[in-house]
């Protein structure tokens, strides 16, 4: 018996030899005498290990190259698992094709604006300071020690009507031809650096220059208890005439040098002239933007363009004038002059596209700006107005047609030769012409500013008074102070909080003592020009804190940066277009 024991339990390993090329079940049932598994145990692993490796086998073989191309030919996604980011990109893409018509509607209604300050300056100005000046002459000299002789528009309008006439008799001894001569004998590379200059050297005169205007007009007009103190009127006088001979004469070499790169023979410093406009890309498309940023671009744009037409007229005059007034010699700048806008307008079309894009900003936010302009226009002709409207674009735009204006009447003046009563009888009609045009313009404009108002809910902030003296210096010691102050208790149960809490609210807080209150993130389409009053109310929440002990109310420890109303902003700047 023990024999055959033995000789059982030596056939076992050969009965699972052969059961190993079948399959893991038969193993299974297979058990040793004496209850020891652990052979079991090492001979199961055994097995899986070679039916994994027959399955890696298997799988290896399934991946072939034609299996692998037969797969990306026929494989397949679903769009609609992602809407929200697919409806996103194509919103992008509408955005991007609106921009063009929305920017277009701006700039024509900005080119209106200033076209209409600049005809001023021809039209109204004279006959307003002449009338001024007949009231200053008639009024009898002596009697009316307590009295204003004149109001501080006509104040206003006599020193504007000084500075052109003592500007253009600075300008009468410049000379044009010889200024022409000596530019067209630089080259190419020297007029092309020569004009990034002056479109500098235009920026930062412009942006300065109406403070200049501002200080005069305001030491002119404030109240004085001695009558020393109007002699500080001189030299802001002096400096305003300085100010504008210069930057008639800046913008005279800027018109110079465009002429010589129209008359040139290659027209190599006219393509690099505009060429220059596409660097203006990538000054500015890879920039971050805010609305009110891209506020004060959509402005200086507005303004550029306007004083290239100014320009380009001034240039046509010229070559017409040296060439007799050949109508045939008209056709042949006007290839040039096409180039010169479409470029322009190219330029800016891209630049406000691509910033729109990065920076997530709805087509609809040229509405807004063109109601702020519009805005603009019926503040200045209400009866609280606080300045003229010329002077309201200037701060606006950065557009100062006094400057533009007297170069205008220099080129003109020295273009045309008037001799004969005819040629007076003539310049009397193109001056009624000029003031039918200036009424006509000013009347659509009015209808139109309405309008733009109305459909943006700004009627009711037409009638507010304008802000004081007082409130501004409050609200500019309100911006200077570094350590915002706590408000004082309101409620009953703050009193019970004994001396330490009255301690505590006797310091002066800073950011760093306490967490900051989170800041709300809102989408930037959110914003809206002038906001109402639920918007106020629900930025006054934000300022505050609200103590679970106490039950006190504390302003926000952290200084929350104050977003500017469109409404606010005046002058645009040129250091990224940045506001502070």
């Amino acid at each position: 018996m023990a024999d055959s024991q033995q000789s059982s339990v030596g056939e076992e390993p050969e009965t699972e030899e052969k059961e190993d090329k079948g399959s893991i079940k038969k193993t299974v049932r297979v058990e040793k005498p004496g209850g020891d598994k652990g052979g079991f145990t090492e001979k199961l692993r055994y097995d899986e290990k070679k039916s994994s490796g027959k399955d890696k086998k298997r799988h290896l073989s399934d991946l072939s190259l034609v299996r692998f191309i037969r797969t990306e030919l026929t494989r397949g996604y679903f769009l609609e698992h992602n809407e929200a980011k697919y409806m996103e990109r194509r919103e992008k893409v509408y955005t991007c094709l609106r921009i063009p018509k929305e920017l277009e509607k701006l700039m024509t209604f900005g080119f209106f604006l200033c076209l209409d300050a600049f005809l001023y300056v021809f039209t109204l100005l004279p006959l307003r300071a002449l009338l001024a000046l007949l009231r200053l002459l008639t009024l009898p000299c002596c009697g009316l020690s307590g009295s204003r002789l004149l109001q501080p528009a006509q104040v206003c309008d006599v020193l504007k009507g000084f500075i052109m006439v003592l500007c253009y008799c600075m300008m009468s001894y410049v000379d044009y031809s010889m200024m022409y001569h000596l530019i067209r004998g630089q080259s190419v590379i020297k007029l092309y650096i020569i004009y990034n200059m002056l479109e500098v050297a235009d920026r930062l005169f412009s942006s300065f220059g109406q403070d200049i205007l501002d200080a005069l007009y305001w030491t002119a007009t404030e109240p004085k208890e001695k009558k020393r103190a109007h002699i500080g009127v001189i030299p802001h006088f002096l400096m305003a005439v300085l100010y504008v001979f210069l930057h008639a004469l800046l913008i005279m070499v800027q018109a110079t040098t465009l002429n010589v790169a129209f008359n040139s023979h290659n027209k190599s410093l006219l393509t690099i002239m505009m060429s220059n406009n596409f660097v203006e890309i990538k000054g500015s498309v890879f920039k971050k933007f805010e609305k009110n940023n891209l506020f004060q671009m959509s402005n200086s744009d507005i303004k550029e363009r306007f004083t290239n037409y100014i320009l380009l007229l001034i240039v046509c005059l010229r070559n017409m004038e040296q060439f007799s007034w050949n109508p045939d010699h008209l056709w042949v700048l006007c290839p040039d002059v096409i180039m010169v806008i479409a470029s322009e307008v190219a330029v800016d079309v891209v630049k406000h596209a691509f910033i729109t894009k990065f920076n997530d900003i709805s087509a609809d936010v040229y509405g807004e700006y063109r109601a702020s302009l519009a805005f603009d226009l019926l503040s200045s002709r209400q009866k609280n107005a606080y300045t003229d409207y010329s002077d309201s674009v200037s701060r606006r735009m950065g557009f100062i047609p006094l400057p533009l204006a007297l170069l205008l009447i220099k080129v003109v003046s020295s273009s045309v030769k008037i001799q004969g009563s005819l040629s007076y009888m003539c310049v009397l009609l193109f001056y009624l012409g000029m003031i039918t045009l200036k009424v006509l313009n000013s009347i659509v404009l009015l209808g139109t500013s309405c309008a733009f108002v109305k459909l943006a809910n700004m009627e009711e902030k037409l009638f507010d008074p304008p802000p004081s003296a007082a409130s501004s210096r409050v609200n500019s010691r309100a911006h200077r102070s570094k350590q915002p102050h706590t408000a004082p208790p309101k409620d009953p149960a703050a009193e019970k909080g004994g001396a330490a809490l009255k301690a505590d609210l006797s310091q002066p807080t800073r950011a760093s003592d306490g967490p900051a209150p989170k800041m709300p993130t809102s989408p930037s389409d959110t914003f809206l020009t002038t906001p109402d009053g639920d918007e106020e109310e629900d930025d006054d929440d934000l300022h505050k804190v609200i103590n679970a002990d106490t039950g006190l109310e504390e302003e926000g420890l952290k200084h929350r940066t104050h977003k500017k109303d469109l409404l606010e902003i005046d002058r645009f700047t040129i250091c990224g277009n940045r506001i502070d």
